[in-house]
């Protein structure tokens, strides 16, 4: 086999890929979050779920795969109790006369989803600036 007189080293277009599929799946992530927030300020005041207990809150949680290094998103349940208010009359009223609500704070819901949606237009700002990279590229 005869001997390459020059390294040979990665193509530069192929290089920016990878900034595609990152960013790409940046923006899938922080959809699924806004998702989630969206369900949780939904249900903020369900206080009876198909289960028979009020709405617990919905939190993401990012996760590597060692194995495979891919991200995921894991959706669990907030174990934090919610808010008790006095309500005889209230249909969902416990022996006592309390309601429990769910555990949302409308507040925080909101912040979450400014996060989440400044993340997402970062993620999409890369993803625009890599594809024009590649056009550029692609042009010389």
């Amino acid at each position: 086999m005869p001997e390459i007189p020059f390294p040979i080293t990665p193509r530069p277009v192929r290089q920016l890929m990878p900034s595609l599929a990152t960013s790409a799946e940046g923006m899938g992530i922080q959809q699924r979050f806004l998702e989630i927030i969206s369900a949780n300020i939904a249900n903020a005041e369900t206080t009876r779920t198909p289960e028979g207990v009020a709405y617990r809150r919905q939190v993401g949680a990012i996760q590597t795969d060692p194995q495979t290094g891919k991200t995921g998103l894991e959706v669990v349940a907030d174990k934090q109790r919610g808010r008790l208010v006095y309500d005889p009359g209230h249909p969902d009223a416990n022996a006592e006369g309390f309601v429990e609500y769910p555990n949302v704070d409308i507040n925080a819901e909101l912040v979450d989803l400014l996060i989440a949606r400044r993340v997402h237009e970062a993620n999409a700002t890369v993803f625009q600036a890599a594809k024009s990279m590649l056009k550029q590229a692609l042009q010389i």
